[in-house]
């Protein structure tokens, strides 16, 4: 079983269904019980660092690092990617859980952001090991959409990467932790091969 992390923020419904189409078991919850039970957790998010985080402060933040600090299988989508980081440069008010170790930094030096729309993975220091972009082509092209990025303190947790202006890493995997800053939802074949990946981890 797949839990969905519903804490108010986030494109929930469509990584819902795309996770169905591929045979995954969903539950959609914030409740305890049913996040420790399941065997994985996606954390999807689209919006602002501070609201994210406010939410998960409500009710979360503390279960989602301990499920992490025992090994449970995480996936962070876009604005849930970044949370799992340190700090971000977009917060005013708020830290991240700090499962992942570095900071979210903002696009600089006259870029249009969002960047939005299609862009290509290159894998990164451990992306060939990386199970998650198991049959994934260097090169590969992935749908974006946001306007801060991921710098993770330690260079093999950069599994992908992609330029916009410069490098900056598209997936993060640190032992039992995931994330991507594209919509694999949205990324069509890719991205279907990348969460049936995702389900296929044990």
């Amino acid at each position: 079983m797949i839990a969905i992390f519903d804490y108010g923020i986030g494109n929930i419904h469509s990584v819902r269904k795309a996770l169905e189409k591929l045979g995954a078991r969903t539950v959609l919850t914030c409740k305890e019980d049913e996040l420790s039970a399941a065997d994985k957790i996606v954390l999807p998010g689209v919006g602002a660092f501070d609201d994210a985080m406010e939410c998960l402060e409500r009710g979360g933040a503390a279960l989602l690092k301990k499920q992490a600090a025992c090994g449970k299988i995480i996936l962070g989508i876009c604005l849930g990617m970044q949370v799992l980081f340190c700090e971000s440069e977009e917060a005013s008010s708020h830290k991240g859980l700090g499962v992942l170790d570095g900071r979210v930094l903002k696009f600089r030096g006259g870029l249009k952001v969002p960047h939005m729309g299609w862009n290509r993975i290159k894998l990164g220091v451990s992306g060939r090991d990386c199970p998650l972009l198991r049959g994934i082509d260097d090169g590969e092209y992935v749908y974006f959409c946001h306007s801060y990025y991921a710098s993770p303190r330690e260079v093999p947790v950069s599994a992908g990467l992609t330029e916009y202006g410069t490098d900056f890493t598209s997936v993060a995997w640190k032992d039992n932790v995931y994330a991507v800053q594209f919509h694999p939802e949205k990324s069509q074949g890719a991205g279907l091969r990348i969460l049936r990946n995702f389900i296929a981890l044990n």
